[in-house]
Order: structure tokens, then C-alpha cells, then sequence
């Protein structure tokens, strides 16, 4: 078995959200896809060198990737929970690195940045996936 019984609803709630967020992403006009493309290139600048409709497809692919593999009960907890950390920790870069989503003290989020802060949920979800380990 390739997770836990105690992963089901950290895996299922997460995964699902994911997921839908993803798919919801694979029609992004333009605009959309050049508003996310913006954001996350102020942490990455190196997305700045896609285009807008290609950022927007390749994000939404990892979306559906990541959670998918969060749903899919073959896929060890562990794997899932590292791609659930390499995609929150970009996230959670992405949100430090952008000064309005901060207050001065850099941490703190303003109230455009509530809504990235948030997925700091995800890292402890993905950390709690990796890090728990079967009792001998």
C-alpha cells in the first residue's frame, strides 16, 4: 500500500483542491494566464521568458499532476508529499518575494497577500507526508 490510512484525508482534501484548481487553469485566456505569469515571475524572472499561454498551460499540468498523485492510492505518501512541497514552496517564494503581498516586516501578509499565505497549509501537509514514518 502505498500511504497510510491516517494519510486518506490529507491526501483526499488536498489532492482534490489541487486538482480542481488545475483543471480550472487548463482554459485560461490570455489575460489570466499573463496575470499568473506576472506574479510568479517576480520570484522566478525566468517564467518571464515563456509565453503567457505557455506558463498557463504548464501550470495547470503540474496542478493536475500534483494532485492527481495526491488522489492516486498507488503513489507513495512520500513521492506524493514531495511534489506537494516542491509546488507549495514555490508558492510560499513566490509570496515572500512579492512586496505587496507583504507588510513591511516581510512576513506578515497585506490583505492582497492572505490569499498566498494561506498555502502555507500546504507545506505542513506535504512535510507531515514525508516525515511520517511506520512504528516498529
Amino acid at each position: 500500500m502505498g500511504f497510510r490510512p491516517s494519510h486518506i484525508p490529507l491526501r483526499l482534501t488536498t489532492g482534490a483542491f489541487i486538482l480542481n484548481s488545475g483543471l480550472g487553469k487548463t482554459s485560461l485566456d490570455e489575460g489570466s494566464a499573463g496575470y499568473m505569469q506576472a506574479m510568479a515571475s517576480k520570484a522566478f524572472p525566468q517564467i518571464s521568458q515563456l509565453d503567457a499561454q505557455q506558463f498557463g498551460k504548464a501550470l495547470a499540468a503540474s496542478e493536475i499532476a500534483i494532485g492527481s498523485a495526491l488522489l492516486a492510492p498507488f503513489i507513495p505518501s512520500r513521492l506524493a508529499g514531495l511534489g506537494l512541497l516542491a509546488f507549495s514552496a514555490g508558492m510560499i517564494t513566490m509570496y515572500l518575494r512579492t512586496p505587496e503581498l507583504t507588510q513591511e516586516d516581510g512576513i506578515r501578509p497585506t490583505q492582497d497577500g492572505t490569499s498566498v499565505a494561506k498555502d502555507i497549509w500546504l507545506v505542513g501537509i506535504a512535510l507531515s507526508l514525508i516525515l511520517d514514518r511506520k512504528k516498529k
